[in-house]
Protein backbone atom coordinates (compact mmCIF):
# COMPACT_ATOMS: atom_id res chain seq x y z
CA UNK A 1 0.00 0.00 0.00
CA UNK A 2 1.12 3.56 -0.68
CA UNK A 3 1.23 6.39 1.82
CA UNK A 4 -0.98 9.46 1.61
CA UNK A 5 2.18 11.46 1.03
CA UNK A 6 2.91 9.38 -2.09
CA UNK A 7 -0.68 9.84 -3.29
CA UNK A 8 -0.40 13.59 -2.72
CA UNK A 9 2.82 13.79 -4.76
CA UNK A 10 1.09 12.03 -7.67
CA UNK A 11 -1.82 14.47 -7.52
CA UNK A 12 0.60 17.41 -7.48
CA UNK A 13 2.68 16.17 -10.40
CA UNK A 14 -0.10 15.55 -12.91
CA UNK A 15 -3.07 17.47 -14.23
CA UNK A 16 -5.95 15.58 -15.87
CA UNK A 17 -8.19 13.71 -13.38
CA UNK A 18 -11.49 11.87 -13.42
CA UNK A 19 -12.93 11.17 -9.97
CA UNK A 20 -15.29 8.21 -9.81
CA UNK A 21 -17.40 6.71 -7.01
CA UNK A 22 -19.43 3.56 -6.65
CA UNK A 23 -22.82 2.84 -8.17
CA UNK A 24 -25.88 3.85 -6.13
CA UNK A 25 -23.73 6.45 -4.34
CA UNK A 26 -24.14 7.14 -0.64
CA UNK A 27 -23.26 10.24 1.37
CA UNK A 28 -19.64 9.28 1.98
CA UNK A 29 -19.03 8.55 -1.69
CA UNK A 30 -20.69 11.81 -2.78
CA UNK A 31 -19.08 13.97 -0.08
CA UNK A 32 -15.61 12.56 -0.77
CA UNK A 33 -16.05 13.06 -4.51
CA UNK A 34 -17.17 16.69 -4.19
CA UNK A 35 -14.52 17.60 -1.60
CA UNK A 36 -11.61 16.24 -3.63
CA UNK A 37 -13.06 17.83 -6.78
CA UNK A 38 -13.09 21.24 -5.12
CA UNK A 39 -9.63 20.70 -3.67
CA UNK A 40 -8.09 19.80 -7.02
CA UNK A 41 -9.81 22.79 -8.61
CA UNK A 42 -8.17 25.05 -6.00
CA UNK A 43 -4.83 23.56 -7.11
CA UNK A 44 -5.61 24.51 -10.72
CA UNK A 45 -6.04 20.93 -11.90
CA UNK A 46 -8.29 19.77 -14.72
CA UNK A 47 -10.82 17.53 -13.01
CA UNK A 48 -14.20 15.92 -13.72
CA UNK A 49 -16.52 13.61 -11.75
CA UNK A 50 -18.32 10.44 -12.82
CA UNK A 51 -21.06 8.35 -11.23
CA UNK A 52 -23.07 5.49 -12.71
CA UNK A 53 -26.31 6.74 -11.14
CA UNK A 54 -27.74 10.22 -10.45
CA UNK A 55 -27.16 11.36 -6.89
CA UNK A 56 -30.10 11.85 -4.51
CA UNK A 57 -31.56 15.37 -4.44
CA UNK A 58 -30.84 15.72 -0.71
CA UNK A 59 -27.18 16.34 -1.61
CA UNK A 60 -28.06 19.21 -3.94
CA UNK A 61 -26.95 21.78 -1.36
CA UNK A 62 -23.31 20.72 -1.71
CA UNK A 63 -21.14 22.82 -4.09
CA UNK A 64 -20.27 20.99 -7.29
CA UNK A 65 -23.37 18.75 -7.19
CA UNK A 66 -24.41 19.82 -10.69
CA UNK A 67 -20.96 19.00 -12.16
CA UNK A 68 -21.22 15.24 -11.60
CA UNK A 69 -21.54 13.48 -14.96
CA UNK A 70 -23.19 10.22 -16.04
CA UNK A 71 -21.29 7.68 -18.18
CA UNK A 72 -23.61 7.79 -21.18
CA UNK A 73 -22.59 11.42 -21.74
CA UNK A 74 -18.83 10.82 -21.52
CA UNK A 75 -16.22 9.60 -23.99
CA UNK A 76 -13.43 7.20 -23.03
CA UNK A 77 -11.06 8.82 -20.53
CA UNK A 78 -7.28 8.45 -20.81
CA UNK A 79 -6.08 10.62 -17.95
CA UNK A 80 -5.71 9.65 -14.28
CA UNK A 81 -8.69 7.90 -12.69
CA UNK A 82 -9.21 8.32 -8.94
CA UNK A 83 -11.57 5.77 -7.36
CA UNK A 84 -13.26 6.95 -4.17
CA UNK A 85 -15.04 4.73 -1.62
CA UNK A 86 -14.83 1.68 -3.92
CA UNK A 87 -13.84 -1.65 -2.37
CA UNK A 88 -13.19 -3.03 -5.85
CA UNK A 89 -13.09 -1.65 -9.38
CA UNK A 90 -16.38 -3.28 -10.38
CA UNK A 91 -18.32 -1.24 -7.82
CA UNK A 92 -18.43 1.70 -10.22
CA UNK A 93 -20.61 -0.49 -12.51
CA UNK A 94 -20.35 -1.47 -16.14
CA UNK A 95 -21.03 1.76 -18.03
CA UNK A 96 -18.64 3.75 -15.86
CA UNK A 97 -15.98 1.07 -16.32
CA UNK A 98 -16.25 1.48 -20.09
CA UNK A 99 -15.40 5.18 -19.71
CA UNK A 100 -12.40 4.12 -17.60
CA UNK A 101 -11.17 1.43 -19.99
CA UNK A 102 -7.80 3.06 -20.74
CA UNK A 103 -6.66 5.48 -18.02
CA UNK A 104 -3.04 6.62 -17.77
CA UNK A 105 -2.98 5.15 -14.26
CA UNK A 106 -5.36 4.70 -11.33
CA UNK A 107 -5.54 5.78 -7.69
CA UNK A 108 -7.69 4.03 -5.08
CA UNK A 109 -8.76 5.88 -1.89
CA UNK A 110 -11.02 3.88 0.40
CA UNK A 111 -11.82 2.68 3.93
CA UNK A 112 -13.44 -0.72 3.35
CA UNK A 113 -11.60 -3.64 4.95
CA UNK A 114 -12.55 -5.79 1.95
CA UNK A 115 -10.73 -3.50 -0.52
CA UNK A 116 -8.56 -5.58 -2.87
CA UNK A 117 -5.98 -2.85 -3.72
CA UNK A 118 -6.90 -2.91 -7.39
CA UNK A 119 -5.26 0.35 -8.52
CA UNK A 120 -1.73 1.42 -9.44
CA UNK A 121 -1.63 3.56 -6.28
CA UNK A 122 -3.65 2.47 -3.24
CA UNK A 123 -4.40 4.03 0.11
CA UNK A 124 -6.92 2.07 2.19
CA UNK A 125 -7.51 2.85 5.88
CA UNK A 126 -10.08 0.47 7.34
CA UNK A 127 -9.86 2.30 10.67
CA UNK A 128 -11.27 5.48 9.11
CA UNK A 129 -15.00 5.80 9.70
CA UNK A 130 -15.48 7.28 6.24
CA UNK A 131 -13.52 7.88 3.06
CA UNK A 132 -14.27 11.56 3.74
CA UNK A 133 -11.85 11.37 6.69
CA UNK A 134 -9.12 10.18 4.32
CA UNK A 135 -9.84 13.03 1.89
CA UNK A 136 -9.64 15.51 4.78
CA UNK A 137 -6.16 14.26 5.65
CA UNK A 138 -5.13 14.14 1.99
CA UNK A 139 -6.13 17.77 1.47
CA UNK A 140 -4.02 18.70 4.47
CA UNK A 141 -1.09 16.84 2.91
CA UNK A 142 -1.69 18.83 -0.29
CA UNK A 143 -1.82 22.04 1.77
CA UNK A 144 -5.24 22.86 0.32
CA UNK A 145 -7.29 25.23 2.46
CA UNK A 146 -10.56 23.71 3.64
CA UNK A 147 -13.19 26.08 2.26
CA UNK A 148 -16.78 26.12 3.54
CA UNK A 149 -17.82 24.14 0.44
CA UNK A 150 -15.20 21.45 1.03
CA UNK A 151 -16.07 21.38 4.73
CA UNK A 152 -19.78 20.87 3.94
CA UNK A 153 -19.03 17.95 1.61
CA UNK A 154 -16.69 16.19 4.04
CA UNK A 155 -19.06 16.76 6.96
CA UNK A 156 -21.92 15.18 4.97
CA UNK A 157 -19.75 12.15 4.20
CA UNK A 158 -18.78 11.63 7.84
CA UNK A 159 -22.32 12.23 9.13
CA UNK A 160 -23.82 9.65 6.79
CA UNK A 161 -21.21 6.91 7.26
CA UNK A 162 -21.17 7.21 11.05
CA UNK A 163 -24.96 7.37 11.32
CA UNK A 164 -24.74 10.84 12.86
CA UNK A 165 -21.89 9.58 15.10
CA UNK A 166 -24.00 6.73 16.52
CA UNK A 167 -22.43 3.80 14.65
CA UNK A 168 -19.62 1.76 16.15
CA UNK A 169 -17.16 2.97 13.50
CA UNK A 170 -17.17 6.47 15.05
CA UNK A 171 -13.74 7.30 16.48
CA UNK A 172 -12.19 10.24 18.34
CA UNK A 173 -10.70 11.23 14.97
CA UNK A 174 -14.21 11.36 13.47
CA UNK A 175 -15.33 13.78 16.16
CA UNK A 176 -12.16 15.86 15.92
CA UNK A 177 -12.37 16.16 12.13
CA UNK A 178 -16.08 17.04 12.29
CA UNK A 179 -15.36 19.76 14.84
CA UNK A 180 -12.69 21.23 12.60
CA UNK A 181 -15.02 21.11 9.58
CA UNK A 182 -17.69 23.01 11.54
CA UNK A 183 -15.10 25.62 12.47
CA UNK A 184 -14.22 25.93 8.77
CA UNK A 185 -17.78 26.55 7.63
CA UNK A 186 -19.76 23.29 7.58
CA UNK A 187 -23.30 24.35 8.54
CA UNK A 188 -24.84 21.82 10.95
CA UNK A 189 -28.38 23.12 10.47
CA UNK A 190 -28.05 23.06 6.68
CA UNK A 191 -26.77 19.47 6.82
CA UNK A 192 -29.60 18.37 9.13
CA UNK A 193 -32.34 20.01 7.08
CA UNK A 194 -31.09 18.70 3.74
CA UNK A 195 -29.96 15.23 4.74
CA UNK A 196 -32.69 14.30 7.22
CA UNK A 197 -35.61 16.72 6.88
CA UNK A 198 -36.06 17.05 3.12
CA UNK A 199 -37.28 13.61 2.13
CA UNK A 200 -39.34 13.36 -1.08
CA UNK A 201 -42.85 11.95 -0.69
CA UNK A 202 -41.96 8.76 -2.57
CA UNK A 203 -39.29 8.00 0.01
CA UNK A 204 -41.81 8.21 2.85
CA UNK A 205 -44.11 5.91 0.88
CA UNK A 206 -41.13 3.58 0.43
CA UNK A 207 -40.66 3.51 4.20
CA UNK A 208 -44.29 2.46 4.60
CA UNK A 209 -43.76 -0.40 2.13
CA UNK A 210 -40.56 -1.42 3.95
CA UNK A 211 -42.29 -1.65 7.32
CA UNK A 212 -45.13 -3.65 5.77
CA UNK A 213 -42.58 -6.12 4.39
CA UNK A 214 -40.46 -6.53 7.52
CA UNK A 215 -40.15 -10.01 9.03
CA UNK A 216 -38.48 -11.55 12.08
CA UNK A 217 -36.78 -14.90 12.50
CA UNK A 218 -38.35 -17.29 15.03
CA UNK A 219 -35.64 -16.57 17.61
CA UNK A 220 -35.88 -12.79 17.10
CA UNK A 221 -32.20 -12.45 16.17
CA UNK A 222 -32.69 -11.59 12.49
CA UNK A 223 -34.96 -8.91 11.05
CA UNK A 224 -35.32 -8.52 7.30
CA UNK A 225 -37.05 -6.20 4.84
CA UNK A 226 -37.96 -7.51 1.37
CA UNK A 227 -38.66 -5.14 -1.52
CA UNK A 228 -39.85 -6.64 -4.78
CA UNK A 229 -39.35 -4.59 -7.93
CA UNK A 230 -43.08 -4.57 -8.66
CA UNK A 231 -43.83 -3.08 -5.22
CA UNK A 232 -41.31 -0.30 -5.81
CA UNK A 233 -42.68 0.38 -9.28
CA UNK A 234 -46.21 0.65 -7.88
CA UNK A 235 -45.22 3.72 -5.80
CA UNK A 236 -42.74 5.17 -8.31
CA UNK A 237 -39.76 4.48 -6.04
CA UNK A 238 -37.52 2.29 -8.22
CA UNK A 239 -34.92 5.09 -8.35
CA UNK A 240 -34.85 5.73 -4.58
CA UNK A 241 -32.11 4.11 -2.49
CA UNK A 242 -32.45 5.69 0.99
CA UNK A 243 -29.38 5.00 3.11
CA UNK A 244 -31.11 4.69 6.47
CA UNK A 245 -34.10 2.45 5.83
CA UNK A 246 -32.23 -0.76 6.63
CA UNK A 247 -31.49 0.60 10.10
CA UNK A 248 -35.12 0.06 11.10
CA UNK A 249 -34.27 -3.63 11.29
CA UNK A 250 -31.60 -2.85 13.89
CA UNK A 251 -33.94 -0.85 16.11
CA UNK A 252 -35.76 -3.92 17.39
CA UNK A 253 -34.76 -5.32 20.78
CA UNK A 254 -32.99 -8.66 20.48
CA UNK A 255 -32.09 -8.31 16.79
CA UNK A 256 -28.44 -9.09 16.06
CA UNK A 257 -28.46 -8.85 12.26
CA UNK A 258 -30.66 -6.72 10.01
CA UNK A 259 -31.08 -7.48 6.31
CA UNK A 260 -32.54 -5.62 3.33
CA UNK A 261 -33.35 -7.52 0.15
CA UNK A 262 -34.10 -5.14 -2.70
CA UNK A 263 -34.83 -6.21 -6.25
CA UNK A 264 -33.16 -3.46 -8.32
CA UNK A 265 -34.59 -5.07 -11.45
CA UNK A 266 -36.23 -8.47 -11.96
CA UNK A 267 -33.67 -11.15 -11.17
CA UNK A 268 -31.12 -8.73 -9.61
CA UNK A 269 -31.05 -8.47 -5.81
CA UNK A 270 -29.14 -5.95 -3.73
CA UNK A 271 -28.53 -7.20 -0.18
CA UNK A 272 -27.81 -4.93 2.77
CA UNK A 273 -26.35 -6.28 6.02
CA UNK A 274 -26.31 -4.51 9.40
CA UNK A 275 -25.23 -5.78 12.81
CA UNK A 276 -25.92 -4.28 16.17
CA UNK A 277 -22.73 -5.30 17.93
CA UNK A 278 -20.60 -8.44 17.69
CA UNK A 279 -21.55 -10.07 14.37
CA UNK A 280 -19.11 -9.27 11.56
CA UNK A 281 -21.43 -8.70 8.60
CA UNK A 282 -18.50 -7.91 6.29
CA UNK A 283 -17.51 -11.57 6.63
CA UNK A 284 -21.13 -12.60 5.98
CA UNK A 285 -21.33 -10.40 2.88
CA UNK A 286 -18.06 -11.86 1.60
CA UNK A 287 -19.72 -15.29 1.43
CA UNK A 288 -22.01 -13.78 -1.20
CA UNK A 289 -19.25 -11.96 -3.12
CA UNK A 290 -19.85 -8.71 -1.25
CA UNK A 291 -18.00 -6.75 1.41
CA UNK A 292 -17.96 -3.70 3.61
CA UNK A 293 -17.47 -3.10 7.32
CA UNK A 294 -18.00 -5.12 10.47
CA UNK A 295 -21.38 -3.53 11.20
CA UNK A 296 -22.45 -2.48 7.68
CA UNK A 297 -21.92 -4.38 4.45
CA UNK A 298 -23.57 -5.26 1.16
CA UNK A 299 -23.67 -7.71 -1.73
CA UNK A 300 -25.47 -8.36 -5.01
CA UNK A 301 -26.85 -11.63 -6.31
CA UNK A 302 -28.64 -12.78 -9.41
CA UNK A 303 -31.67 -14.97 -8.96
CA UNK A 304 -35.23 -15.07 -7.75
CA UNK A 305 -35.84 -12.76 -4.81
CA UNK A 306 -37.31 -15.44 -2.53
CA UNK A 307 -34.48 -17.87 -3.28
CA UNK A 308 -31.74 -15.28 -2.63
CA UNK A 309 -33.48 -14.26 0.58
CA UNK A 310 -33.75 -17.85 1.87
CA UNK A 311 -30.11 -18.57 1.03
CA UNK A 312 -28.77 -15.46 2.77
CA UNK A 313 -30.93 -15.84 5.87
CA UNK A 314 -29.77 -19.43 6.23
CA UNK A 315 -26.17 -18.23 5.90
CA UNK A 316 -26.75 -15.73 8.71
CA UNK A 317 -28.36 -18.38 10.90
CA UNK A 318 -25.38 -20.67 10.37
CA UNK A 319 -23.12 -17.95 11.78
CA UNK A 320 -25.11 -16.58 14.69
CA UNK A 321 -26.69 -19.89 15.78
Amino acid sequence: MNSLEQIARQLEEHNNYLLVGHAIPDGDCIGSLLALYQGLQVMGKEVRMLLQHPIPAIYGYLPGFEMIELPEKMDAFNGIAVFLDCSDQERVDQQALKVLSSPRFTINLDHHQSNNHFADFNYVDSQAAATAEIIYTLLQELKVEITPGIAAALYAGIIMDTGSFLNGNTTPASMSIAADLISKGADVNQARINLFESKPWQEIMLLRVCLQHMEMSEDGKIASITLAYEDLAAIGATAFFPEGIINYTRMIAGVEVGLLFRETEPGQVKIGFRSKDNVNVAALAAKFDGGGHKQAAGARRQGKLDEVKAMVIQGVKDVIG
